[in-house]
């Protein structure tokens, strides 16, 4: 019997993460749609379209609406969300592309002139268009939930998976506590949804810093530091001070009483995870993506934080291993 062709469609194909997750994705022989808001294929930052695009379906859709795509979901085995930004001011994303140093710190230094005091009460209203809320969650969770709604137009071995990009807790105090909360959110909602239903799987990627040396060239002296970093704490002896445990206990000494967030309440503790958390390239998270939507791996499912998509791709060990765990691990409210 022969296998039926894999079909993945990929939100936000065109940016930075979706991109390679289109590659890769095409290089394992499966057929790649991709919908954004513009429709357009991607192209690199010096406005290259690199030969591999041309083997994409680039369909215009909105996330937040899912009539604009809801026809793309029956022949689709799988669906891969990228969306999502870093900073509600999107002109980080300018000059990251651009390389553009005096943009980028300006922007950072803007936000740390206004640092929030912590988590978010979850009763405010703080949704504006391409805000944290819009991007972060809501359209992960409009698409899921027309995906879950569909029926497979071909007969599949194992469930369809979902898999949604999210990240590790690694940016604060940098970036709002409210980025990383929406993303945790989004995989609450996400995990409740496929909890009904064993047609599907869920998948949490959780990468720390990504970096690629020529497309993000800002991201690589960080990301060098980052992982020397990582390799230098995985090192130490057991039970040694370093400055990542000394920020934990830090963080458990200030933080009072035990917050109903998501995420830990101390921007001490992200801080002691980017420490220890190695960087991970773009191109081995669209890798580990693409082994987790395919039908032969329905194992993988939940959360799989760095550690773990560096096992999936067969790469040794670096570093710190991840946080993260399965969902089923996890104690949400």
């Amino acid at each position: 019997m022969q296998t039926a062709v894999q079909k993945v469609l990929v939100v936000g194909g065109n940016g930075f993460v979706g991109s390679a997750v289109c590659k890769a994705a095409l290089s394992r022989g499966m057929q790649v749609t991709s919908i954004s808001s513009s429709g357009k294929p991607y192209t690199t930052p010096k406005g290259h379209s690199p030969a591999w695009t041309s083997k994409v379906n680039w369909q215009p859709g909105n996330a937040l609406h899912p009539e604009s795509y809801a026809h793309l979901l029956p022949s689709s085995t799988a669906v891969v969300h990228t969306l999502g930004t870093l900073l509600e001011d999107q002109q980080y994303k300018a000059a990251l592309k651009d390389s553009n140093i005096p943009a980028l710190l300006g922007t950072f230094a803007s936000r740390l002139a206004s640092l929030d005091p912590g988590s978010r009460n979850p009763l405010e209203d703080t949704h504006k268009p391409g805000g944290y809320e819009e991007m972060n969650r809501d359209s992960a969770l409009r698409v899921c939930e027309a995906f879950v709604a569909t029926e497979s137009e071909v007969p599949l071995p194992a469930p369809r998976p979902f898999v949604f990009v999210s990240a590790e807790d690694v940016f604060r105090p940098f970036v709002p506590s409210r980025y990383i909360e929406t993303k945790r959110e989004a995989e609450l909602y996400i995990e409740e949804m496929m909890s009904q239903n064993d047609r599907f799987r869920g998948v949490y990627i959780r990468p720390s810093l990504i970096y690629h040396p020529h497309f993000r060239p800002l991201t690589s002296p960080v990301a060098a530091l980052l992982d020397l970093s990582a390799s230098l704490h995985a090192q130490a002896p057991q039970g040694a001070p370093t400055p990542a445990s000394l920020l934990q206990s830090l963080s458990s000494a200030f933080s009072g009483r035990q917050s109903e967030s998501l995420v830990s309440p101390s921007p001490l503790d992200s801080v002691a995870s980017a420490l220890t958390i190695p960087p991970i390239h773009v191109d081995h998270v669209a890798e580990a993506i693409c082994i987790a939507i395919d039908n032969a791996r329905s194992d993988v499912r939940g959360v799989v934080g760095v550690k773990e998509m560096r096992e999936l791709i067969g790469w040794s060990e670096k570093g710190s291993q991840s946080t993260s765990q399965s969902l089923d691990s996890h104690s949400y409210p």
